[in-house]
């Protein structure tokens, strides 16, 4: 996510609207996976199922292919944006996964990436 949108100082979303949008992605989720044994959500998909569920579209993948190769991402990274877009596209009531929702799963890797908040210069200690 862009800088300007995580600094926003907007009201946010209450937590009764937020908690329904929960209820209603896990229930999408429980439906698409019924038939599927343990497996319930999307964090659960393995790779068949992530080709299944989880169809890009030119500009979605050019953007994926873009951070992935920026980035130097791995198998592994590229199986977790494409769930956590699945389940973007699931919290905002959305059959498909676009390039809105590709461009916020990349954005949340890139966060939790190992380098994250780390410095480079050691903090100055007082006595």
């Amino acid at each position: 996510m862009p800088f300007e949108k995580l600094a926003e100082r907007g009201t946010g979303e209450r937590s009764e609207a937020m908690r329904a949008r929960v209820i209603a992605a896990r229930q999408i989720q429980e439906a698409r996976f019924a038939n599927e044994p343990n497996v319930h959500c999307n964090a659960q998909m393995g790779s068949r199922l992530i080709q299944q569920h989880v169809v890009l579209d030119d500009q979605s993948r050019a953007i994926l292919e873009k951070m992935m190769t920026k980035y130097d991402m791995s198998a592994r990274a590229y199986d977790r944006i494409l769930k956590v877009a699945r389940t973007i596209a699931d919290l905002a009531g959305s059959p498909g996964v676009t390039a809105d929702h590709i461009r916020e799963a990349c954005g949340y890797r890139n966060l939790d990436r190992g380098s994250w908040g780390a410095s480079t210069s050691p903090l100055p200690i007082k006595p």
